[in-house]
């Protein structure tokens, strides 16, 4: 599997939140290729090349998946379960960013594998100074290898 590095799939229902998790990344010099999805089922369909996104490699993945969890169609919790159950896509640092303060979807994820879970801070300052922090952390600080 080969990882794009350059690429982060954004995975929110919520516009205003995606365009802030958008402009949090790109205010931190963070010039990496964000691809937003709007729900599970558009996100399956691009991490395993099916549906719309047939013309897609699966072996090429993004570098990171920022997931909510409460969407429309496939929940975020169905998503982490087919990404960490595949041989093709386990290996792909998947962080939780959602509102859901709930426990059981805090041990449900890190069951399932997740790398990290965030809740969304409510104020704007705290949540675009979250994105940048997270951004700045997975995708310069972190190594993963080229291919797993």
């Amino acid at each position: 599997m080969k990882l794009i590095k350059t690429e982060i799939l954004l995975v929110e229902d919520n516009l205003s939140d995606a365009k802030l998790t958008m402009m949090a990344l790109k205010e931190c010099n963070i010039a990496n290729t964000v691809i937003h999805l709007k729900n599970g089922e558009e996100a399956l369909d691009f991490i395993f090349a099916t549906g719309s996104y047939a013309n897609r490699e699966v072996k090429d993945v993004p570098g990171l998946i920022l997931l909510d969890l409460k969407m429309p169609k496939v929940n975020g919790i169905e998503v982490l379960k087919k990404i960490k159950a595949d041989e093709r896509t386990k290996s792909i640092p998947v962080i939780v960013f959602t509102s859901s303060q709930e426990e059981p979807d805090l041990k449900e994820t890190y069951r399932l594998g997740v790398n990290s879970y965030i809740v969304k801070p409510l104020e704007f300052d705290k949540f675009a100074k979250t994105v940048k922090e997270l951004g700045f952390y997975w995708l310069l600080v972190n190594k993963i290898p080229d291919e797993i």
